[in-house]
């Protein structure tokens, strides 16, 4: 369904921001670059190399587990209110769910076919991957920028920051063990500026620290075993 403009606000002075809603926009370049590179992650790995398989396999996982929890939380705590609080976005909002529905039937896909080819590395199993790829490619294609122009906007005037806070920490709960500092570092890495203003402004002072001590390095490793180098 294509996008449909919210109703013109005339004469009337724009609605005062609520909250900053700027995190959504973030994770996107998450999404983005992330499922965006999965292709070539895995059609770099070579028929019957296990041990390659199995890291771009548990990357897609982390990627995978972090969509879900996304769309989970804004079926959850985002549609209901938005519909409630501004009812002229109503249409962005059952368009947004629509556009869920059919995300969850490509990530499903995915993760359907990741374990099979986790435990083969064969270059058929890695078709089913690839394939369940381009489709969740050409969904968040269709949905991400729709979501930033139509439905971020409404959300900075009729959320409070608590409520935004909320989405932030339930995507952070839902990282997999063992993969806090290589979910930190794909968001660094996604966005424009390398991530400094991330950093700044979205990570504690001490997890900023182990982040340069610790976390870097780490980072820097998997996207080493990523790459199969």
């Amino acid at each position: 369904m294509a996008a449909t403009a919210l109703p013109p606000s005339g004469d009337q002075p724009a609605a005062p921001k609520t909250c900053d809603a700027s995190g959504m926009a973030r994770i996107h370049r998450l999404y983005k670059a992330g499922f965006g590179e999965a292709p070539g992650l895995v059609a770099g790995v070579r028929d019957g190399d296990a041990a390659h398989a199995a890291a771009v396999a548990t990357q897609l996982n982390m990627l995978s587990v972090a969509l879900h929890a996304h769309h989970e939380g804004e079926d959850e705590r985002l549609w209901d209110p938005l519909a409630e609080r501004a009812p002229g976005c109503a249409a962005h909002v059952e368009r947004m769910k629509a556009h869920h529905a059919e995300m969850l039937v490509h990530v499903t896909a995915l993760d359907a076919a990741l374990p099979a080819w986790r435990a083969s590395a064969s270059t058929a199993d890695a078709g089913a991957v690839l394939a369940a790829l381009d489709g969740v490619n050409a969904a968040l294609a269709v949905h991400l920028p729709d979501e930033e122009a139509n439905i971020v906007p409404v959300m900075e005037t009729v959320l409070t920051e608590d409520e935004v806070e909320w989405f932030s920490e339930h995507g952070r709960k839902a990282t997999p063990k063992g993969q806090m500092w290589n979910m930190l570092g794909a968001i660094l890495a996604s966005q424009p500026d390398g991530g400094g203003e991330f950093l700044r402004t979205s990570v504690p002072a001490p997890a900023r620290v182990l982040w340069r001590w610790v976390g870097r390095r780490r980072y820097a490793q998997t996207r080493v075993a990523l790459e199969g180098r």
